[in-house]
């Protein structure tokens, strides 16, 4: 536990220290290309630890290592200006723009490199990510199963989509619960066409349709001394089988196992591509990964992946596929939840981004580095919105000055800041507060709104 928490802490102390300090970074060079005035240049919030002066900027380290800031002279609404030629106020319109926007752009941009990187050192997803969406099992009582979608159906059509892969439909299905979906499948030769009404499921109440790809139930390792190795299954066989009941997703296998209570059971296998059967009864005990008695046989099963490595060009492009992807992502979730057609608890705070940084971070670096990609690219959209206080809120502003062709009163740009201010104030509130529901124990839920 202390393990978890400390690496948790680490973790979100790198992901979010980076992704500020990238994004005042932005911000820094900007200024001092256009000749404006840096006071401070800080790595961390609070009070001042040490640091070095350069001409009139003061570099910094301070206390609290979550990203940084930058001073600029006259750039806050509040500010006493003297009209100097140095002042953010005093630069033409397009120069401020360009400081403004080049907070968000580097976050962007590093979503884009740290992909890029990612993919030229190792590009790699599930194998059932590519190919066609074949259903390799339906949960009872799900919304799949009402509409009558069965294991070995093609999904060939999902709203407008034709012929998506499972990351289109994992990405629809999640951001559409509660939401009419049109889905025509493919079975015996004739396509079919159903309804599906994806349901909020989870702490996040991200949609759920209750269907999982074709993930061949093929073993890694057999445990000695089991009921697996005893019937002479060997690691490199596929179980294609039990008693009768197809297996094309191998996570339904412990479901089998525990429904069927211990009785014998006849499995049927394939071995360098010959079928062989055994029988064999499960036994009730633990495992090293998971301390929860249940019927067991002894066998790991493989998650196949595709694994290589891509060149520069081909990274790149990947990435900048993938950036828009969730970019685009990032607009419809914000969208439907100011229409109420998404909970507002599929948003994170910085609970939550620790806790995904920490086990990130305790996968691997590749891992870590794929998240922080997707916090980057996060924040700099969110800082593109038009709030007040946020460098979307301050384009805005200059868009409209550029438009009337004159500055606007330093009172309505004081009173426009302090609104937008107490508005990011309540989304902080708001998203620290779904951060501690989500960390309480279930049966504390019904009590919370």
């Amino acid at each position: 536990m202390l393990y978890v928490v400390i690496t948790n802490i680490l973790a979100v102390v790198i992901v979010l220290g980076v992704m500020i300090l990238i994004h005042e970074l932005g911000h820094f060079v900007a200024a001092k290309y256009f000749g404006i005035r840096v006071h401070v240049f800080s790595f961390g919030f609070g009070p001042r630890l040490f640091g070095f002066k350069y001409g009139e900027t003061d570099y910094r380290i301070c206390v609290l290592p979550l990203g940084g800031y930058v001073k600029m002279a006259g750039e806050n609404v509040t500010d006493e200006v003297s009209g100097s030629e140095d002042e953010f106020l005093s630069k033409p319109r397009w120069q401020r723009f360009v400081v403004a926007v080049m907070g968000p752009a580097m976050n962007i941009l590093l979503a884009i490199g740290l992909l890029t990187g990612l993919y030229m050192y190792r590009y790699q997803k599930p194998a059932y990510q590519e190919g066609p969406a074949l259903i390799g099992w339906v949960e009872n009582d799900s919304p799949a199963a009402a509409a009558g979608f069965q294991p070995g159906d093609r999904i060939v059509r999902i709203n407008e989509r034709e012929n998506p892969n499972w990351q289109d439909l994992e990405i629809l299905v999640v951001s559409n619960p509660d939401q009419a979906m049109e889905v025509s499948v493919e079975r015996n030769g004739e396509t079919l066409t159903q309804t599906l009404k994806p349901r909020p499921q989870g702490r996040t109440q991200l949609g759920s349709a209750g269907w999982y790809p074709v993930m061949p139930a093929k073993l890694q390792a057999v445990e000695p001394d089991l009921p697996a190795a005893d019937a002479g299954l060997q690691a490199g066989d596929e179980i294609v089988s039990i008693n009768g009941a197809p297996i094309h997703f191998w996570p339904k296998v412990s479901e089998i196992l525990q429904a069927n209570e211990g009785k014998v059971l006849e499995i049927a296998y394939l071995r360098d591509g010959q079928p062989n059967t055994a029988h064999l009864t499960p036994v009730r005990g633990t495992a090293e990964s998971d301390p929860e008695s249940k019927w067991r046989i002894g066998v790991a099963f493989q998650n196949e992946v595709i694994s290589r490595q891509l060149g520069f060009a081909d990274a790149l492009s990947e990435s900048l596929a993938t950036n828009q992807k969730f970019a685009l992502l990032i607009f419809e979730f914000v969208g439907k939840i100011f229409r109420q057609e998404m909970s507002v608890r599929t948003l994170e705070g910085p609970i939550g981004i620790a806790r995904l940084s920490g086990q990130a971070a305790r996968q691997s670096w590749a891992d870590l580095a794929s998240l922080m990609a997707a916090i980057s690219l996060n924040l700099g959209i969110f800082n593109l919105f038009p709030i007040p206080v946020l460098d979307g809120g301050v384009i805005l502003l200059l868009l409209i000055e550029g438009t009337i062709r004159r500055d606007l009163d330093r009172r309505w740009k004081e009173r426009i800041t302090q609104v937008g201010f107490a508005f990011l104030m309540l989304i902080a509130v708001m998203v620290i507060y779904n951060d501690i529901v989500k960390t309480l124990p279930e049966r504390f839920e019904r009590f919370l709104p």
